[in-house]
This record gives C-alpha cells, sequence and structure tokens, in this order.
C-alpha cells in the first residue's frame, strides 16, 4: 500500500496584504508560529509541505525558512490572482522554481469546482494551468482543490486534463505513491503540540475509518 505521508497545509503567513475573503482570517498563521511549526514537521517521518492561494507570505516568510531548513514545498497558486496586489507575481514564481520548490495549480479564481459549466471547468483546469505555467516558467503537473470540494465529475476531468497529483483538504494521511493526496490545513492559532494532537486523533482507527467514508463519498457523489 505504500508509507503513509502526512500532507500539511499553510496559506497565509503574518499579516496579509490583501483584503480576505469571508472566513480566510482563520488559516493565517502568525510568523513567529511558521518557524516553530516547521521546525516540528521536520521531527516527522513523512510529511508533505504545501501552501495554497499564492499569497506573497510564501516568498515573504515562507520560502526563506524552508530554505534554513532544507525543505521543499509545493505552491498551489490562483491564475486570475498573478500579479495582484498581496499575491504572488511571475518574478515570485521563478524565485520559487529556482529555489526547488514546485509550482502548483489553485485554479483560476477560488471558488469550488463541482456544478461548474464545461466551458467554466476548464478554464479552471486548463486554462489556469497554463496561465501559470507561462508565469513560472515550469510546467504544472499537481492541483489542489479549492475549498477542498470535488466529486467524481471533477475527479474524471483532473484525471482527462492529465494532472499526475491532486490535493484536497480531507484531514487524514495520504499513501505516497496516491493520486488523490488528502491534507491537514494549519489554521491561525495552531502549535506544534495542536498539529501533533490534529494528526494523532486524525489517525486513530476510528476517525480513519470515519475520514475514509467521507472520501469515499465525495469520490462517488
Amino acid at each position: 500500500m505504500g508509507a503513509l505521508v502526512r500532507g500539511i497545509c499553510f496559506h497565509g503567513i503574518g499579516e496579509p496584504r490583501r483584503t480576505l475573503g469571508p472566513g480566510e482570517d482563520s488559516y493565517w498563521v502568525g510568523a513567529e508560529d511558521y518557524p516553530r511549526i516547521l521546525d516540528e514537521l521536520m521531527t516527522w517521518p513523512q510529511v508533505s509541505i504545501t501552501f495554497d492561494d499564492g499569497n506573497v507570505s510564501d516568498v515573504e516568510h515562507a520560502l526563506p525558512a524552508l530554505r534554513e531548513r532544507g525543505l521543499t514545498a509545493t505552491f498551489f497558486v490562483i491564475g486570475a490572482r498573478i500579479g495582484s496586489p498581496g499575491s504572488l507575481g511571475a518574478d515570485d514564481l521563478a524565485e520559487l522554481v529556482s529555489a526547488g520548490m514546485t509550482v502548483g495549480s489553485h485554479g483560476m479564481d477560488h471558488r469550488p469546482w463541482r456544478g461548474l459549466s464545461p466551458t467554466d471547468l476548464r478554464r479552471e483546469l486548463v486554462d489556469a494551468r497554463e496561465m501559470i505555467a507561462a508565469a513560472a516558467g515550469a510546467p504544472i503537473t499537481e492541483v489542489a482543490c479549492p475549498l477542498g470540494r470535488y466529486d467524481r465529475h471533477v475527479l474524471g476531468e483532473l484525471r482527462r486534463a492529465g494532472y499526475k497529483r491532486v490535493h484536497t483538504s480531507d484531514r487524514r494521511p495520504a499513501r505516497a505513491a496516491s493520486w488523490l493526496q488528502p491534507r491537514f490545513s494549519v489554521h491561525t492559532g495552531d502549535t506544534p503540540a495542536s498539529l501533533r494532537a490534529m494528526v494523532a486523533a486524525a489517525e486513530s482507527p476510528r476517525n480513519r475509518a470515519l475520514r475514509a467514508g467521507v472520501g469515499v463519498v465525495k469520490r462517488l457523489r
């Protein structure tokens, strides 16, 4: 079945440099908390570090601390926000790539993909990938579902689009070789201890079964 990987997802670090949407503020981590969480993650046997939304804090805070620790991460960018205030620009994306990081797609407009028309879904899955690849100067092979929402149709379209890996927010461990990669999101106020407790609780036999069941429902609906 392969080794288990704990996928940890950050969104923003420090003070936002743009107006946040409803609920986004609960995912921003303090600049002083972020490096302590990274140090905690370095003690875990298998971990995958990702960043969603393409905030400028990815290069101002996230990247320097990753470099200091010899860590790599994947940064999922929203196509329509590239170059807008508070978000990553093309030069920032090129810097991430040159630093050995991976850049992926988070769609075009940060909206759920379930129920979209074929034209709108192509904009999110294909047009956004092309825009992000052009800005980063690197191919885009991984994607993260906005707001963690997906269904059987969305997954089918992602496969047809040729993505090599799809990241969700299903709060359970992932198999290293799996196409679908669940993640745990870091929230405001989280500490190394709270993150350990969250992952440990999710990995109890009962919760693993519950989360696996939720994932099956999402894939089949």
